[in-house]
């Protein structure tokens, strides 16, 4: 007899997810509107359990009693016997529907518990590493939502995560400060000549912490540039929104850049008309992307994140269909730009 299985995640648990990253992240959030809608659906459900690990860590305090308990939901949800919340539903639907490796989601909660622990970051190296855990990790789990699990494109996944973290961390130089952060690698900041305990003291924009700021964007840029090969290697109905979110991410990195670099006293900020004009140009590049560059191999802080997947079980059929309608594509797109346009 056939085997019938059900999602645990309700309509209800599924609203709410959508709910969580339409609030929390607005910029990923106009890029998933390009989405399909099953992928979609996976998109805010993987968000909302991020985004209730990243709030659980913050609010605690930094508290490792936080990781721990997060590390238990995320066994149960892996086991499918989810806790009684919304995201835990769902991430259980995930691991079922995508043969999604636990270790994915466990680097995620390892990167956190590294900001519990308040780990500094010596190198560039020592951030990569920390940056592949709390975005790579993200970024590969949303490849394997759109069904694809290739070493290539898992590698550029990473890439992209990466470049998005370290552009967070260019915006919120000052944010992070104020809160007894420093993510800018030590070593950068002796050979520049600032005093890290003086900066958390009184964080203002000097032109040195600057300088280090444009020097970190100068690698998110790298690194955007090897990811956007990656994109080829999608599904062709969900090359356009991944794209959008790489180009609306590097372009928080260029308002830092337009406010010189400061970015104590300025929070970078991108304009919903700029982000729906990003949105298009990412409709026409994703159409004649070259995906010859995406052979690159992994950067060695993402390749326990490849190496996961390939040690994993195989996936399913990918849940979306590879080609749709143009007039399809062409509508959802358009009612996308109209809910933009309304919001500028």
């Amino acid at each position: 007899m056939p085997q019938f299985s059900f999602d645990l995640a309700s309509r209800s648990d599924n609203r709410e997810c959508r709910e969580a990253i339409r609030v929390g992240s607005k910029s990923f959030y106009a890029a998933s509107r390009l989405l399909p809608g099953d992928v979609r659906r996976r998109a805010f459900a993987l968000y909302a359990f991020c985004r209730l690990s990243d709030d659980a860590v913050d609010l605690s305090g930094g508290s490792t009693d936080a990781v721990a308990r997060l590390r238990h939901r995320l066994e149960r949800a892996a086991k499918r016997r989810p806790l009684p919340f919304a995201a835990d539903r769902a991430m259980a639907d995930l691991f079922r529907r995508t043969a999604m490796p636990v270790a994915l989601p466990e680097a995620l909660l390892e990167g956190l518990a590294w900001d519990a622990e308040g780990r500094v970051y010596e190198t560039l190296d020592d951030l990569f590493d920390y940056a592949a855990r709390v975005a790579g990790a993200v970024g590969v789990m949303m490849t394997l939502l759109m069904g694809v699990r290739s070493p290539e494109a898992l590698a550029r996944a990473n890439d992209l995560g990466v470049a998005m973290q370290l552009t967070n961390i260019a915006r919120d130089v000052g944010e992070d400060a104020r809160m007894g952060r420093i993510y800018l690698p030590r070593q950068w900041l002796r050979e520049a000549g600032v005093d890290a305990d003086a900066f958390l003291a009184d964080p203002t924009p000097d032109p040195k912490v600057r300088a280090l700021t444009a020097r970190l964007l100068d690698e998110a840029h790298a690194l955007y540039a090897r990811s956007v090969a990656g994109v080829a290697l999608l599904p062709a109905n969900c090359r356009k929104a991944i794209l959008a979110a790489a180009l609306i991410y590097a372009e928080i990195g260029a308002e830092v850049a337009r406010n010189e670099f400061d970015s104590v006293t300025v929070r970078a900020r991108v304009s919903g008309r700029r982000k729906l004009a990003l949105l298009a140009r990412a409709v026409v590049e994703s159409r004649r992307l070259d995906r010859a560059a995406a052979a690159a191999p992994a950067a060695p802080c993402g390749v326990f994140l490849v190496e996961a997947v390939a040690n994993g079980l195989p996936g399913p059929r990918r849940p979306s269909r590879p080609f749709v309608d143009w007039r399809e594509s062409f509508l959802e797109t358009l009612q996308t730009f109209e809910r933009l346009q309304r919001q500028t």
